[in-house]
């Protein structure tokens, strides 16, 4: 299960999302800021849920998800996120298929 908090995916949902529909730098700058700002194992958590959302891994294989973010990072965590194309929709569907409501976590921060 993801250690982190819905309402931080909820807010990387909401400035990915900003991100790709303005494809506007500072939209993008905005959200690597965000992602830079957050501990390592956050960071890490959100690379092994969006994996988890574009099916890369299955929900129960969370844990394997996690050690390849750690074993695997060889770019800034904030620069491979903000370069992943559709991050905002693999991150809802990372949500949904641990069970968790990206929709409910994205009103929450409206």
């Amino acid at each position: 299960m993801p250690e982190i908090h819905a309402d931080i995916v909820a807010q990387v949902i909401l400035l990915a999302r900003e991100a790709e529909d303005s494809g506007d730098s500072t939209a993008r700058a905005e959200l690597s800021s965000f992602i830079q700002g957050m501990n390592e194992d956050d960071a890490l958590a959100l690379v092994a849920l969006a994996w988890v959302g574009r099916e890369s891994f299955a929900p129960e294989e969370w844990d394997e998800a996690m050690q390849t973010a750690r074993e695997e990072a060889r770019v800034p965590t904030a620069d491979y996120l903000s370069g992943m194309p559709q991050l905002s929709g693999y991150l809802e569907d990372g949500l949904e298929a641990m069970g968790i409501s990206a929709t409910d976590a994205e009103d929450d921060l409206m």
